[in-house]
């Protein structure tokens, strides 16, 4: 009966894990490329983007030129990459203050609840390069995650000398996310076998009820997570664990390999410094 227990649950958090894992199973060039690699070269292009000055306009069209380039030699698809990164979009609303926090040329004002706010057009370019560099950093990020497992970026991460307990960290927080994920879903058809509709009868209870059940899920759920990762860390102790998971030995970096990762970080410093021109900093 144990057993069958243990069976249903893996095939739950099986089933569960497809949503939740980015990555995506294809033949492309960016799939065969070294993980160290592309974790490298997505590191010094998003440092880069981020450090284009504001309002550079000529420079983000070359880059959201990269990333659906990017994307279209992955196999990704311009439409898969464009759907995964709209989640940035409430991002907009954190920048928003900077429409009315920063001074200059006046855009428009608007009283409110008696006070006076100003807009202004150095507020309008300051919060559109900011959404605008946040966009297409993540969606470099999306085309990492969806070309390399996540062993790859472990090994990208220890290979790019990034402390052994913060690795180990990442990686047993992804590995025991499905876990959760879970977990919340069998407490939620727990709650929902205790709040059947019935006919001529008002099932769920009252928004209070709802808010406290909620609340108890999520008390239960910590609880659980807290067991459960005491048993897991006991058992790892048994197993000899001592601060480090244990990968296959990387490989050394072939002559082609590196040629690549060169050329991209010459690309990354090359529109930097056309930012720097077309910002006026020459």
């Amino acid at each position: 009966m144990k057993e069958k227990n243990n069976c249903r649950s893996e095939k739950l958090i099986l089933s569960n894990s497809q949503p939740l894992n980015p990555y995506i199973q294809l033949e492309s060039p960016a799939h065969r490329l070294d993980s160290r690699i592309k974790l490298s070269l997505v590191f010094v292009y998003i440092l880069t983007i981020n450090l284009i000055p504001h309002a550079v306009w000529v420079v983000f069209p070359i880059l959201f030129s990269v990333n659906l380039s990017l994307a279209v030699v992955s196999g990704i698809g311009i439409k898969k990459l464009l759907k995964r990164s709209l989640w940035v979009l409430p991002f907009v609303i954190a920048v928003f203050p900077l429409l009315f926090s920063i001074r200059g040329n006046t855009w428009f004002e608007i009283t409110l609840l008696g006070f006076s706010f100003t807009a202004s057009w150095e507020g309008l370019e300051r919060l559109l390069s900011i959404v605008l560099k946040a966009w297409f950093s993540i969606q470099a990020a999306i085309i990492l995650v969806s070309t390399t497992k996540f062993e790859g970026i472990l090994k990208g991460l220890r290979w790019m000398k990034i402390p052994k307990l913060l690795v180990a960290v990442i990686g047993l927080m992804w590995r025991y996310l499905f876990v959760l994920v879970a977990e919340a879903k069998r407490l939620l058809v727990a709650r929902s076998s205790r709040s059947s509709d019935l006919p001529d009868f008002h099932s769920g209870g009252s928004m209070i009820w709802r808010a406290q059940v909620t609340g108890y899920m999520a008390g239960n759920l910590l609880l659980r997570s807290i067991e459960r990762s005491d048993r897991v860390y006991m058992a790892m102790l048994s197993r000899g664990y001592d601060g480090e998971v244990r990968m296959d030995n990387d490989r050394v970096l072939s002559r082609k390999e590196i040629h690549i990762l060169l050329i991209g970080i010459l690309i990354c410093v090359c529109l930097f410094v056309l930012s720097l021109y077309f910002g006026g900093a020459f």
